[in-house]
């Protein structure tokens, strides 16, 4: 059965949205006094002065205007002002390099780029952009010697609303004129090798995002959400969608280094994130109530295996005894309550997508009263395609299809999906978008999984990232490297290595919050974390930690030896891409003579 779309575009949803709850909450925002909030008709205001400004600037139907910006709420409304106008949204990562970020409006032909500051602007100064016309900047002032002209977001706003006084029917003028298959957005793809490539979305497919995610149970009118993912990324449009349709509360702030203080302060019911941020909190959990040891580190092992056994035998789909209730209500009063609070206290579904989540952290956080419903989904597909629904957790799996998704699992285990948020196609690359179809219009994702019966979704790994040994064997890195950040509180990133060589290795990160409360009280305390982690103290810790994922390991895929990097991966020397996921051959590149001298002395094939 198809699904239901009452819509024929994002603006045609978001004006309804407008009109049948004007006067409720909408989106928030950090202000000096704390958080602020807007309704849905002041961001329709803006929104409607915006689209009706970059109209006067000559931005046209399906035109690409670029944002060049971090996740905050004039994003939002940058991104609904575009698309009100008829335009669609080109997304740049603001961690982005010049070089990149050059390539990607060139490659879109984006018409218009709003960008953060001067900072971001900065990045397009001397490059050979024509088809930029203006530069908007969301903060601080315009430069008027600028090339190309600049001014300033507010400033647009107002050139809008003059024009909407002479004319109030524009915008729906404009939106009226939007079809189901225009193009709303065009989202790059942070790519694991080579160039970026421009992922084409159209407004069918965000709406039947919105429609779809309705259903499911985790985005309600009477929640509040907590919004921090870059909305550069499909993960954080397709929310955008769904808050749109559902007419939910947001609290929208991409600053890191502030989200669990302002968890505290926002106090919201859902939020959504990168196992990235999963692991950090679990391995605070972890390292403060171990570290001190005694009494308060046995509670807590008490605590947290009584959690588990409880969510083993749900997960099992058996009775949990009277006893077993009695004592997670004990451990839940003298150690997951506290865990609850550092997280707002009013957490009732958390949502985890973009990489694969540990099933380890998962059942850790089933067992602290705050489960994680973990999603699947890619850029390509408008991020939402699988998600375990609330109450109908699976651990280990990534949900259960949204809506009318096809999907089919390919002859050597590729999950194929076909459906309305599939993509248009690449941009500019006729033949790349080809590949990436069968011949029956399936999407090739890239990815190996299994389908069970009652259609929960299992991703055992990259197409791509399996490791083939020289002894012939294949080997999942991701699953090691899931368990070993599950074994290692410490962990910031673990990578595998092995491809063509005859046995396993790992690169190793730790967390440097995690590692300098390890040192804490001893002779490490206070020492660089270059310092520490070359230590032998270190090496010992983490050698035991091996050891203990070696013995849960098939023997072709232990790890024989490892090496604790200096220091952690990043985006900026192509480590990692900005939705935290590893980058495989920059990591091995970057670290060639690491891997290497692990393999001194052994035979490897080629």
């Amino acid at each position: 059965m198809s699904l239901d779309v009452p819509y024929r575009s994002i603006p045609d949803m978001f004006l309804k949205r407008v009109a049948a709850s004007p006067d409720a909450r909408a989106l928030g925002y950090p202000g000096a006094s704390g958080p602020q909030w807007m309704t849905w008709q002041q961001v329709g205001e803006r929104a409607r002065s915006l689209a009706a400004g970059l109209n006067g600037l000559g931005v046209g139907a399906e035109e690409r205007v670029a944002i060049l910006a971090n996740t905050r709420l004039e994003w939002v409304i940058a991104d609904l002002g575009i698309m009100c106008a008829g335009a669609a949204t080109t997304t740049v990562y603001p961690t982005t390099e010049p070089e990149d970020a050059t390539f990607i409006i060139a490659d879109s032909g984006s018409k218009v780029v709003i960008a953060e500051n001067a900072m971001q602007a900065g990045k397009l100064a001397g490059a050979n952009l024509p088809a930029v016309t203006h530069v908007v900047l969301i903060d601080g002032d315009a430069d008027p010697a600028a090339s190309p002209p600049q001014l300033t977001m507010a400033d647009l706003e107002k050139q809008g609303a003059a024009a909407l006084a002479g004319d109030p029917e524009l915008i729906e003028r404009l939106v009226a004129e939007i079809a189901p298959d225009h193009l709303a957005t065009l989202i790059y793809t942070s790519g694991t090798t080579g160039r970026p490539k421009g992922v084409e979305l159209l407004h069918a497919g965000w709406c039947w995002e919105a429609v779809a995610q309705a259903d499911l149970g985790i985005l309600r009118a009477d929640d509040l959400q907590y919004l921090w993912l870059p909305l550069s990324h499909s993960f954080g449009k397709t929310l955008l969608c769904g808050i749109i349709h559902v007419g939910l509360p947001t609290y929208v702030d991409g600053r890191i280094d502030v989200l669990v203080d302002n968890l505290g302060v926002v106090k919201p019911t859902l939020m959504c994130g990168a196992p990235r941020i999963f692991e950090k909190v679990y391995n605070k959990a972890i390292t403060n109530a171990t570290s001190e040891g005694g009494a308060k580190a046995k509670i807590f092992g008490w605590a947290v295996a009584t959690g588990r056994r409880k969510v083993k035998l749900e997960q099992a789909d058996q009775p949990v005894p009277a006893g077993l209730k009695i004592q997670y209500a004990i451990a839940n009063k003298l150690v997951f309550s506290k865990l609850q609070a550092r997280l707002g206290g009013n957490i009732r579904t958390l949502v985890s997508g973009a990489a694969p989540l540990s099933v380890d952290i998962s059942e850790f956080f089933a067992a602290a009263g705050l489960p994680i419903s973990e999603g699947y989904g890619l850029t390509e597909t408008s991020a939402g395609n699988f998600v375990n629904r609330p109450g109908g957790l699976r651990i280990g799996t990534v949900g259960q299809p949204l809506g009318d998704l096809e999907c089919k699992i390919d002859s050597d285990g590729e999950v194929l999906l076909r459906g309305t948020p599939v993509m248009r196609g690449y941009h500019n690359l006729p033949e790349e978008t080809a590949a990436a179809f069968t011949e029956d219009g399936f999407f090739r994702t890239g990815d190996i999984g299994e389908i069970s019966e009652d259609r929960f979704l299992k991703i055992t790994d990259r197409k791509k990232d399996l490791v083939k040994t020289s002894g012939g064997k294949y080997i999942a890195p991701s699953h090691i490297e899931g368990l070993f950040k599950a074994i290692c509180p410490y962990t910031s990133q673990a990578i595998v290595v092995g491809q063509a060589r005859n046995f396993c290795t790992m690169l190793i990160t730790l967390d440097p919050d995690a590692i300098a409360a390890w040192a804490a009280g001893g002779e490490l305390a206070g020492k660089p974390y270059a310092e520490i982690v070359a230590s032998a103290q270190a090496r010992e810790m983490v050698e035991g930690h091996v050891a203990e994922l070696n013995a849960k390991l098939n023997r072709w895929e232990t790890i024989k030896k490892f090496t604790i990097l200096s220091r952690d991966l990043t985006i900026e020397d192509g480590e990692i891409t900005p939705s935290m996921k590893v980058k495989r051959r920059g990591v091995e590149a970057n670290f060639q003579t690491e891997i290497n001298k692990m393999y001194e002395g052994t035979l490897a094939e080629i």
